[in-house]
């Protein structure tokens, strides 16, 4: 078991939530893309963000491809408003 899964098995259930049902693969990726194509602060911030979207009956799957695919395109200099 790695440490992740090991951190998880206890997390999971410490809230309620079958460590199975966790898609940490998922969101990895996506606090990588956050991070590397962003800013790094966005990352944790972001997997918040996807969490409550999952709260409110999105698909993690797909919320999470298009989260991936928004950073993925985000530009070097950002506008500003």
């Amino acid at each position: 078991m790695t440490d992740l899964q090991a951190w998880l098995a206890a997390a999971g259930p410490a809230v309620g939530v079958d460590p199975a049902e966790i898609p940490s693969g998922l969101v990895l990726d996506l606090a990588r893309d956050v991070a590397h194509g962003v800013v790094r602060p966005g990352a944790p911030v972001t997997a918040y963000l996807l969490g409550l979207a999952v709260g409110r009956g999105a698909d993690p799957s797909v919320a999470a491809a298009r989260l991936s695919e928004l950073a993925l395109s985000w530009p070097a200099e950002p506008p500003i408003p």
